[in-house]
């Protein structure tokens, strides 16, 4: 998810360079709100982890 992230990201800084306005902003939202649920599951994965008991072999 996080490398969607980054390709949107991407994808808006080369639009917003030739001037597409329109498009960079609508990359730009959809990286943004990709970004926040990979933070989201990463944070919930890790609160996870940390109450299972952490590694176990």
């Amino acid at each position: 998810m996080l490398y969607y992230a980054v390709v949107f990201f991407v994808i808006a800084l080369i639009a917003g360079v030739f001037g597409f306005g329109g498009i960079a902003a609508s990359a730009s939202g959809i990286a943004q709100i990709l970004f926040l649920i990979f933070i989201v599951l990463f944070l919930g994965s890790l609160i996870m982890g940390v109450i299972r008991g952490g590694n176990r072999l």
